[in-house]
């Protein structure tokens, strides 16, 4: 734990700010968000909890700015893993005149595409447990305690990582046409709920041990993700195609 001398400056403001967000990411790969207090992160970076709230007016106000920085993290990561695992509809300016495929056609079924995409974002997502975790708590608690300010910011941002992740289906699966942007809001939501659901607390888990019967309710995370978005992604295809 380190304890800080008074920011004088705001460039020591600044490190304050990264400190807090920095020490926040840390027990979030120790706990999940339900566990993290501001009274502990306080006590982690070596801040008095009043001190703490200068730099964020709430606890949910540095669990936001972590998922901005999850989510942007996650989609940079994103368009190569697609690529490598989903066929991409080649466009005139990237076309290889040697190359068997039309521009602006798409390699492979729209079915077969909606399996691989599914199949690639759930296993992108696998790999981010913590932004499957803030992304679960978002609506029914981290936007429940903070100003507009920190409101217009964090939707703003999410706005900005829907046009990316919108385009990149477009890139992949085509035929959703105008309905991307729709498929795209889909597959964040069900995100945030399967893996509410896919990671219950210790007493749940007891009880799936405990009675068979009631244990055939319990979800994987991945498989559940990959068969619901699979599932959207071709009725999106269906619906734009009417």
């Amino acid at each position: 734990m380190t304890t800080f001398q008074r920011a004088r400056s705001e460039e020591q403001r600044e490190a304050r700010r990264a400190a807090i967000l920095e020490t926040a990411a840390e027990m979030l790969e120790q706990m999940p968000v339900a566990d993290l207090t501001l009274n502990e992160l306080a006590r982690r970076v070596g801040l008095a909890k009043s001190n703490v709230l200068r730099y964020f007016e709430s606890r949910e106000a540095v669990l936001l700015e972590l998922l901005e920085r999850a989510e942007a993290r996650w989609l940079a990561d994103l368009p190569a893993r697609l690529d490598a695992e989903v066929p991409a509809v080649p466009t005139d300016s990237d076309a290889d005149p040697d190359a068997d495929t039309e521009p602006g056609t798409a390699t492979g079924t729209a079915a077969e595409r909606c399996e691989q995409l599914a199949a690639a974002l759930a296993s992108s997502l696998e790999a981010e447990p913590v932004l499957c975790d803030l992304l679960s708590a978002q609506a029914a608690v981290l936007e429940r305690n903070i100003s507009t300010e920190v409101a217009l910011r964090h939707k703003r941002s999410g706005a900005r990582h829907r046009v990316v992740l919108t385009g990149l289906i477009r890139r992949h699966l085509p035929e959703t046409g105008e309905l991307a942007e729709q498929l795209c809001r889909h597959i964040i939501l069900v995100t945030g709920a399967i893996g509410t659901h896919a990671h219950p607390a210790a007493s749940v888990i007891a009880a799936y041990e405990a009675d068979p019967a009631i244990g055939a309710f319990r979800i994987d995370f991945t498989d559940y993700l990959r068969t619901t978005i699979a599932t959207l992604a071709a009725g999106t295809v269906a619906q734009a195609a009417r």
